[in-house]
Parts: structure tokens; sequence; C-alpha cells
């Protein structure tokens, strides 16, 4: 049997920021977006990657890796989001196997208006505490850890031909 291999002292200083920052962030954006907009991250995530595709639709399989969730988790989202009336779901019509999520003219609008509030909370609790060039290094550390995770990373999705939000 193989011996653990143990993390050193600045590797048990580097998980543990890292582990901080997992458990901290998540809620500190669900308070800023449920506060400002009545959303949750993950429901703004839905919005945001619908809202910067071309035709404001995706199949829900692929929202669902963009969102990080499962398809179950997404589905649930979608039909409340369905019910504010910000998204509608349709069969693909290019393959009748899968279902697009549109973001609806009023999805787009609540996307629009929540935006700058979650953007500053962004920027207050990950950006401005950075230089340039740890952001950058930010950027690659994330790349990094999703494509280990197997999730796709930042500017990684060719169909969307964009940057993941």
């Amino acid at each position: 049997m193989n011996e653990p291999r143990w993390l050193d002292d600045e590797e048990q200083d580097a998980w543990r920021a890292m582990a901080g920052i997992v458990f901290a962030l998540p809620a500190a954006l669900d308070a800023q977006l449920q506060r400002d907009a009545g959303l949750t991250h993950f429901e703004y995530t839905v919005l945001a990657a619908l809202s910067e595709t071309e035709g404001r639709s995706l199949r829900m399989s692929l929202l669902a890796t963009l969102a990080n969730g499962s398809l179950s988790r997404l589905s649930h989202v979608v039909k409340r989001l369905e019910k504010q009336g910000w998204v509608r779901r349709a069969t693909d019509p290019d393959d009748g196997r899968y279902t697009v999520a549109t973001l609806t003219d009023d999805g787009y609008a609540k996307i629009v208006a929540t935006a700058p509030g979650h953007v500053e909370a962004v920027r207050q609790l990950v950006l401005d505490p950075l230089t340039r060039a740890q952001t950058r290094q930010l950027r690659e550390i994330g790349s990094r850890i999703s494509r280990g995770l197997g999730v796709p990373a930042a500017g990684e999705c060719p169909e969307l031909n964009r940057p993941i939000p």
C-alpha cells in the first residue's frame, strides 16, 4: 500500500485558503443576489448564460454544464424561472430528443437589471483585493483546476464561442 502524499506546510496553507473561498464566496454571492434581486447564484448563472448566447437559447444539457449543475437541478430551477416568465422550454427543433431553454424578454430585462449589482459584488469580493497580475494568475489557476475536474474552464466552451459566465 502506498503512503499518503501528505501536504507540506505551504500546500496546507494554500489548500486552507482555497477551501475558505470555496465555502464563503458562494454564500456571499447568494446573499447579495437574494437581497438585491430575489435570485440564487445558480439562477443568476442560468439567466446570464442564456443572455450571452445567440438567440438566447441553449440545450438544457449544455446549460447544466455551463451552470455547473446537474440536469435534474437545472430542470427544477428552470421550472421556477418559467413560473416567473423569465425562461421557456421547448423541444429542440433540430433534434427532438433534447429540450431547449430560451430566455424571454422579461428574463433578459431581469438579468440586465441584476447584473450591475452582481458585478460590483464580484469586484468587491474577488477582484479589487488583487493586482492585475494576480487576477491573471487566478484565471490560470482556476482554469487548471477546472480542467482537472473535467469542467470547462473560462473561455473553453466552443459551443458558445465566448467565455463561460
